[in-house]
Formats: C-alpha cells, structure tokens, sequence
C-alpha cells in the first residue's frame, strides 16, 4: 500500500463496483462543454492506476484521446475532447482500482461576465480577507488544520476574517467608489505557520475553510456583481506551499524545482534580459525556491504546465471572474508565460491581466507587457503590469521638499520614460499594497501629502488600486512587519472600539479623510477623460506640476504645488495642455473664467473639470 492512502486529503470519492470504496482525485474536478480550446488533460491520482486499462462512455462527442504516465504510477493524465454541447461521461477504471467515475462538461451561460476585464475606469481594492471582516466565527478553527489557533495580537497569525465578512460590507466597499476587489489568495493554505496571507497553496480547488467554503465564494461574487464590482483573482504560478498534497507523492521526479536541495532564488530579475548574463545566473533566478516554505514548479514540465492554465481557466469560469493578478510574475518560465496568457486570451478575449514585477526600472517591467518586442527577440505577453516606478516616485515626491532634481520632477521624469510601454495606459498604479508600508506611514504621516499623491493615483493614466484601510489613514508606525501592515480593519470584528464600516469611534481626521476619498473616487467613477482620455503634462516650474487628461470635448485639469508657498497659477498659460471658458472646482463647485488666475496653496492641489470647451 502506498502512503497516499494515509494522508490523501479532501479526495473525491466515487461509487465503484467493487466491494470497497477506492479513492480517485480527479482535476479538474469538471470542465466546460463549447470551449475555445478543444482538449482538457485531466489529472488522476490514484492507487496505481497507470497501470489500469482506462475507458470512457456515454457520449459519442467526448473522445479520450491520449492516455499518459509519468515515472509514478499512481498518476495518470488523460487528454479529452471537449464537447460543443453539456454531457455526463463515465470513466471505467480496470485493475487496482475497479472504479467506475462520472464526470461531467457543464453548460456555459451565454450571459457570463467571465473574462470581462478591468481598464482605467475601474478602482481596484486590495484586501487581506483574514484582516477585514469576520462575520462567521465558527470557521475561525477548523479541525485537521496545521495552524489552528487563533489570536489577533499575533502580527502573522490568523485573525478571523473570512470570505462573509466581505460579503456583509460590499455597501461599504461600494461607497468608496471601487468596482473591482482584488483579495490576496483565498485558496487552502494549510502551512504550520503564518498561512493567513494566502501564497504557500496547498490544494488548487479547494478554498481554504477558515474562509469558507465554495458557496461561500461563489455567493460573494456574485452579490459584488450585482453592484457592479467584479473580482479579479490572486494566480500563484510560480510556487506552492511546502504542505501542498502534491509534496507527499509528486506526480513526476521533475514537477518541482530542485526538490530536494530547495536552492533559493538569487531574486536577479535584471538577469532575464540582461544582454551579459552568464546561464547560471538566469537559471538560478527562475528556478529557485521562493522561500523554503514555498517550493518552486518547474513549469517546463508539460503536464504541469496544462494544470495550471486549466486551474486558473476553471476558476474564471467557476466564479466569472474580471481578470487575475499574477504573483511573482517574472519568477516563472518565459517560455510558459507566453502559453499561459495565450490560452487565457483565446478562451477570454476580453481578459485583463496584472503582473507583479517589483523593479522600480520601467525598462525591467515594460520587457514582460503584451506587445512589448524585446532586443533578446522575447514577446512580451501579459497585458497589464504593476507599475512599482510609479509608485515610487509619487511617494518620495509628495514627502519631500522641492528642487532640480526632486520633488514632482520625479513623477514627470518617470512618466517621461513611458515610450518603454507597448501600453502605459494599462498599468496598475497603486499608493501602496500588502507588501510594503502604508502610504500614510510613508509619507510621514501627512495628511496633506497622502491628499496630493492619492490625487494623482485618481487622476494620471493607469488603473488605480487601493488597499484596504487606505480610505481612513491605516499606518505601520514605527515597524515595517507585514504582520502590522497587513493590520485588522477596524470594525471588522465583534467589540472592536472603532468602527470605520460605520464612523463611530473614528477621530475627526480620519472620518473627514474618508469623506473626501469617497468624494474623488466617487467623481472620478463617471469621468471618461480621466479613463481614457490623452495625457499631457507640463514640466514641473517652482514646485508646480501640470497635466490634464482630454477627451473630446472634455477636459480634466491638475494643479499641484509641492513648494513651501502659495503659487497664482494663470490659467491662460495652460491652454497649451487644455483650455476651457469655464472650468469648476471638483471638491468646492466653484467656477473659474478660462482666462484668469487661480490661487494654488502650498503642498495642495487642484483638480478642474471643463464646463464648457470653447476650443
């Protein structure tokens, strides 16, 4: 007997003909009749059953056309036809395993929002489920779980939080303007410790039951639906947890990375293009382990590489998910990337897809956009990335004083390099996430700097995401510990002494911040220039930075003053970047005669819209 059948969790377990129960795990658990792609390989493990004689039945339309092993006997993968109509087949399993198994090729709905996408008009929000809401305790502790306790003044371990928790606060996540949510994974995570954040996977179909369950899933998204927030999935790649049930029994000698000497990454993602790079070194950056907990898929392997498209396939279609963000992009194979985004293309035309490629030189990032023709002869293929330069330069300029070289310079000159883009304009831009320190805390607490850089994360080109807690001043003082970043939402949980869902408890400031927040993204939801209309930009003069965003006849205009003193801004001399009779001050209403002058307060802001273009 082989030691799967002491440790096999969460099999799916069929009737069989035999007197005993046999346990067969099949995945995709099912598929999809009328897709794009006309074959789906299926994995199936069990005892021995490469040495079955394996057959299918009840449909004409469904074809088993390649049956293949690797140097384990106790998996074999199956390559199907895919029917253009929904059908039940039955597979009939004949040697150790005497099983007969059904499986079923759904129906497509028609009307499916599967795929749809995120562009400029969307404001993405980021959230550690495990910190923002928990509203079903009784999933707090679940039995068999490696990690079980719970305790919420432990910065990395689990708090509570849960997949119904967000579901009763969509009003809320509503109000602030956003229409798409973005959850770190949600997937099991069954790791001895710190298995709140999501990245270490143990099971690819199952959510992790501290969350919830599938219901539970499904029921969240389609009740964001209904208000007009799609949901963009968390993809992990490039590695799993040590603790996936891979581990116990690995389908091939080479699904994983250096298995057994776990050599971690050299993180030199310069040496993917670097013109000079020796093998050695581009190898060690991609094939090693993330981290020791977090073991590295060697998607060269075929096999492996067909499971993780159809695991990231079968949840877009499971739960009509918008788009993905994909972790740890450049980590993974090039050669896989390029197949990966390929098929999600051809099965979701529409699909929108952010890479996470944390370099602060655009060049680095632009080598992996769709598009994108490199001097290496390497197509760039995912079609949106994170845009960390950006990130950067507007926090550093909003925190410091002005001259030559810094300041809003950084922003232009960051923006100036744009050309590098196949698309800048599908970019996330973002003034923080759940990896590195909160805006507020960045910018040393200022109320009045963290205004001007969230204005310019609503207003340049890009889609902006948020993280939770942005809205009301959320801060790391004094640590920059994940654990504390990644900190409660208050009001999440039961006696919790503020309550920011509602406002009590929260101090004047923070409540008056979350007013404005909701007041510019709620205006920035039905601006179409602010979307996807041209961008233009002044170079910064005495700490005064310049840019409008063009439409038709609409126009958008953003004034900020980073130096030490008021500045008269005459909006006459700006008619070269957009020039309107009539403009109106989004925050105060006020108009504004296309030819005068308007007073700019220091390290403030203003955003104009256009009452009526004249030109």
């Amino acid at each position: 007997m082989h030691k799967w059948f002491a440790i096999l969790m969460l099999s799916i377990v069929f009737s069989v003909s035999s007197e005993a129960n046999e346990q067969i795990r099949i995945e995709p658990p099912n598929w999809w009749a009328d897709m794009a792609h006309g074959e789906v390989e299926l994995m199936v493990y069990g005892e021995n059953v490469a040495d079955s004689k394996i057959s299918i039945s009840g449909s004409e339309s469904v074809k088993l056309l390649r049956t293949e092993t690797t140097d384990n006997p106790n998996y074999v993968f199956l390559a199907l036809s895919v029917p253009a109509k929904p059908v039940t087949v039955e597979f009939h399993f004949k040697g150790v395993l005497d099983a007969e198994v059904e499986y079923e090729f759904k129906a497509r709905d028609p009307s499916t929002k599967a795929g749809r996408g995120f562009d400029g008009s969307d404001l993405i929000y980021l959230i550690t489920p495990d910190r923002f809401a928990n509203a079903e305790p009784a999933n707090d502790i679940v039995a068999g779980m490696r990690e079980m306790e719970l305790d919420r003044s432990e910065p990395y371990g689990r708090h509570g939080g849960d997949l119904a928790g967000i579901r009763q606060h969509l009003d809320y996540i509503e109000s602030l303007g956003v229409t798409q949510i973005w959850m770190n994974p949600v997937l099991e995570n069954d790791q001895t410790e710190s298995s709140y954040h999501g990245y270490a996977i143990t099971d690819h179909y199952a959510i992790d039951p501290r969350f919830g369950d599938l219901a539970d899933m499904k029921m969240l998204a389609r009740e964001a639906q209904e208000r007009g927030i799609g949901f963009i999935w968390d993809v992990i790649p490039n590695h799993i947890g040590v603790h996936h049930w891979w581990l116990s029994d690995l389908p091939a000698k080479d699904w994983l990375n250096y298995p057994a000497a776990r050599t971690k990454t050299n993180h030199r993602r310069e040496s993917v293009q670097d013109p000079y790079a020796i093998p050695s070194d581009k190898e060690g950056f991609q094939s090693g382990w993330f981290v020791d907990a977090m073991p590295d898929l060697n998607q060269r392997n075929a096999h492996l590489a067909r499971y993780l498209i159809q695991n990231t396939i079968w949840w877009i279609e499971t739960l009509e998910l918008s788009g993905l963000r994909v972790d740890t992009y450049p980590y993974s194979d090039k050669p896989f990337l390029t197949q990966w985004n390929a098929a999600l293309k051809a099965e979701y035309p529409d699909l929108n897809s952010v890479g996470e490629e944390w370099s602060m030189n655009p060049a680095i990032i632009a080598y992996w956009q769709e598009g994108k023709l490199n001097s290496d002869g390497y197509l760039g293929s995912s079609p949106s990335l994170m845009d960390f330069p950006l990130n950067q330069a507007v926090l550093k300029a909003v925190a410091e004083n002005e001259a030559w070289n810094t300041g809003l310079t950084r922003i232009y000159e960051t923006l100036a390099s744009d050309f590098l883009y196949a698309d800048p304009d599908n970019l996330v831009i973002f003034p923080d996430n759940h990896d590195m320190s909160r805006i507020f805390s960045q910018v040393g607490e200022s109320i009045p700097a963290t205004k001007m850089a969230m204005v310019l994360f609503a207003t340049l080109r890009g889609m902006p995401q948020v993280f939770y807690g942005t809205e009301i001043l959320m801060h790391n003082r004094g640590t920059e510990s994940h654990g504390v970043i990644r900190s409660d939402f208050p009001g999440g949980w039961q006696g919790d002494p503020v309550n920011a869902f509602t406002g009590q408890g929260l101090s004047p400031e923070r409540l008056a911040f979350l007013e404005w927040f909701k007041q510019l993204f709620s205006w920035r939801k039905g601006q179409d220039a602010v979307h996807r209309g041209d961008f233009k930009h002044r170079a910064p003069q005495d700490g005064v930075y310049v840019y409008a965003r063009v439409l038709e006849d609409q126009s958008v205009l953003v004034i900020l003053n980073n130096a030490s003193e008021n500045r008269e801004i005459s909006l006459k001399e700006l008619h070269e970047l957009a020039a309107a009779s009539e403009w109106k001050n989004v925050f105060t209403a006020e108009r504004l005669d296309g030819e005068s002058s308007v007073s700019v307060d220091s390290k403030s802001f203003l955003i104009l819209e256009s009452v009526l273009n004249s030109f």
